[in-house]
This record gives C-alpha cells, sequence and structure tokens, in this order.
C-alpha cells in the first residue's frame, strides 16, 4: 500500500462517504475507502432509521434542496438498489392543533392524502441502511478498522499516516472535524433507534416527534406471538466535546449502544412512549439499539465542494476581518481536497444527490450552488 497511489482516497463510509466512492467509480477504479470502524455505515449511518420523507414547510431555500434530493435519491434507490427500498408510503401526524393548521399553509411538493389522524405521502419509505451502503461500495477498495491520525499535503500528494498517497482527499468525517478547517463548525446530534419484536402489523411509516418503520418480517427467532420487526427513531441530544488530558477531544462514549439488547435505557423508554403516542404497541419487545452523533452544520445546509485555505486567504486579504467584501472565487482553496459533509439527520435523502454534484464538479467542473460550499462558512467565520 505504501508505494501505491490512489487516485482519491475517501475518509470516511458512512453514506455520504459510500455515496461519493460509488459515484467516483464510474469514472476509476484507483479508489480508497477508509474508516475507523470496522464496517461500513459502522456509526452514525448504521444507526440511522433511513427515512426518505419530504421535508413540510414554507419554501425557502434548503426545502428547495431537500425536495430536488428526495427526488433524486429515491429514483436513484430505485433504479439502482432495488432491495434496498421499502416504499410504502409516510404518514404525518401533526404535534397539536398548532401543527396542524400550520400544515394548512404549508408548500406541498409531493402529493399526499389526507389519512387517519394525518397526512400520508406516498413517496415515504424505509432504507436498508447497512445493506445499502456494502452494495454501494462492493467494488471499491477499503481500509476498515483504520485510525487517521495524520494528514498532509507535500510534494503534490496527499498523505495519510506517512503511508498511503492520494492526488485527490475528500473528507467525508461526519460529526469527527479533526482535519477539516476550524471555520468548518459541526453540530453533533445524538440519534438514537430501537428495533423491536411487535404483533402489531404496520403497513406503512410513521412520523410525529419519532418515526415508526412499517413492520417486517421477523427472522429474528421465528416468535410466532411477536411476528414481525419495527424499527422506532429520534434525535435525542445534542452533544458536546470532552476535553481529554492531552488537550485532545472526544465525543461522550454511547459505542455501547450499538447492538446492545437495551441501549441507553432513558432514551429507549422515550422512543417507546412516543411511539406510542402515534400507534399502540404495547406488546413491545426491544432486541437491538444504535445510536450515533449525527453531523450537522449551524445553518442546516450541508457542506460541499472546496474547502478555503484560511490561513492562505487572510494572508492575501487581511481586511475580511474588518467586513470589507471579497468575491468567493479569489479565496485561495486546498489543492485537491474536497468535503462533504453536514447531512444530518437527512443523510439517506441528500447523499447520493450531493455526492452525484461533488463528483461532477470535480470531475467535470460543474458549479456547486452557494447554499452547499465552504465559502459561506469561511465567510461567516472571519467575521467574528
Amino acid at each position: 500500500m505504501e508505494n501505491k497511489i490512489y487516485d482519491y482516497v475517501i475518509v470516511g463510509a458512512g453514506i455520504a462517504g459510500c455515496s461519493t466512492a460509488y459515484f467516483l467509480s464510474r469514472h476509476t477504479s484507483n479508489i480508497l475507502l477508509i474508516d475507523t470502524n470496522t464496517s461500513v455505515a459502522g456509526g452514525a449511518s448504521g444507526a440511522a432509521g433511513a427515512f426518505l420523507s419530504p421535508l413540510l414547510g414554507k419554501n425557502n431555500p434548503f426545502k428547495t434542496l431537500v425536495t430536488k434530493a428526495l427526488k433524486f435519491s429515491t429514483q436513484f434507490y430505485h433504479d439502482n438498489f432495488s432491495d434496498c427500498i421499502i416504499n410504502n408510503g409516510v404518514l404525518r401526524i401533526p404535534k397539536d392543533d398548532t401543527d396542524r393548521e400550520k400544515f394548512k399553509t404549508y408548500d406541498h411538493d409531493f402529493n399526499f392524502v389526507i389519512k387517519d389522524d394525518g397526512y400520508f405521502f406516498p413517496i415515504g419509505s424505509l432504507i436498508s441502511s447497512t445493506k445499502l451502503c456494502l452494495n454501494l461500495t462492493t467494488n471499491i477498495n477499503k481500509l476498515l478498522g483504520f485510525n487517521v491520525d495524520k494528514i498532509q499535503f507535500t510534494d503534490d500528494l496527499w498523505s495519510i499516516n506517512d503511508k498511503i498517497k492520494t492526488n485527490n482527499l475528500i473528507l467525508c468525517t461526519g460529526a469527527y472535524v479533526d482535519f477539516l478547517p476550524k471555520y468548518v463548525q459541526i453540530r453533533p446530534v445524538w440519534g438514537q433507534r430501537i428495533v423491536c419484536k411487535t404483533a402489531k402489523l404496520l403497513t406503512h411509516n410513521y412520523h410525529k416527534e419519532c418515526s415508526v418503520s412499517l413492520s417486517l418480517k421477523n427472522d429474528y427467532d421465528n416468535d410466532t406471538k411477536k411476528p414481525y420487526l419495527i424499527s422506532i427513531g429520534a434525535t435525542h441530544h445534542r452533544l458536546v466535546l470532552e476535553k481529554k488530558c492531552d488537550n485532545s477531544f472526544v465525543f461522550p462514549n454511547f459505542s455501547t449502544c450499538n447492538h446492545c439488547p437495551t441501549g441507553c435505557k432513558e432514551d429507549t423508554d422515550k422512543l417507546i412512549n412516543l411511539a406510542n403516542d402515534i400507534v399502540k404497541l404495547d406488546d413491545l419487545e426491544v432486541i437491538e439499539a444504535y445510536g450515533g452523533a449525527r453531523a450537522s452544520s449551524y445553518d442546516y445546509f450541508p457542506i460541499v465542494g472546496d474547502l478555503v485555505d484560511d490561513k492562505l486567504t487572510l494572508e492575501e486579504f487581511p481586511y475580511l476581518k474588518n467586513g470589507t467584501h471579497v468575491q468567493s472565487n479569489r479565496f485561495t482553496k486546498y489543492k485537491n481536497l474536497f468535503v462533504l459533509n453536514g447531512v444530518g439527520g437527512r443523510g439517506f435523502v441528500l447523499s447520493p444527490f450531493l455526492a452525484k454534484e461533488l463528483v461532477e464538479h470535480i470531475i467535470d467542473g460543474k458549479k456547486l450552488d452557494e447554499d452547499i460550499k465552504s465559502e459561506r462558512l469561511f465567510k461567516r467565520w472571519v467575521k467574528k
């Protein structure tokens, strides 16, 4: 490996990194996908409920992005990974009467019908998250269970741990931002999903204050009294980095929540209560719990494309700190360093669409929307 030079190395094998690897593989096979976990989707992507659902509200740039991504990603999954998507619709239930009145004022981009206690969107779908990430990267070289300790640019190549060399480096590291410029500020948000056995047959997905999946056949232990499996998922906590004695920072350790019987008991009980507020599931038996830190930017938009070299840009334009305007296209960028991050709780909606956009930007020079470029974050940070 030490003597090989890759065309692309992608750090991070969640849905963002796996989607990027898939679209890059249409142009080259000389790709390496790296992750600290021992499997793809080993963090937040594997813990995700992986629901595809419309963003409700009045029209705004973020809603436009999510709508565009949902249309693309749903069709992409159907066309390429039909065994990883179940399209049975989602029933969106207002939280209260105020929420119900708001719904009447929303701009809707997808068809819906009034049903039961809410609004049914046929486009709503459920993704098999780990299976999808495995299928996206079937033909991709992987280095899993590998900790990236050092990244540097020398002799026109990116070097990782002084061993792996690549012409282009793409960071899809989610909530772990050690190697991103300091202006790329990420809010880690703890998400949890529990898998439960039940006798209740649910024919579609539900969403209120949590998401409840449709029922799948229970091949877990062939329990005839509880023949179905459902998943219940929600976002719980904003995480705060903990400082270690060596002055580095880590996230609170929630790793015991993955594949354990009960997960964080308080959060698990909360999920069950929220789910029962949607549909009565009194016979639930929790068999697995998953958790992970979802990565969201402070303005909710993802971060895609080139990264601004803050040091060189400020050396050339020191008056940026005083609020003087400089056109973004004049900023100095790190050479052959790219990012796809900050997809938050909508990773399986946004990632395929954004990965396609990123790869077309890298290969063909396609322009990216200003709302998702790193320049917006740099300009905001430099004025503080």
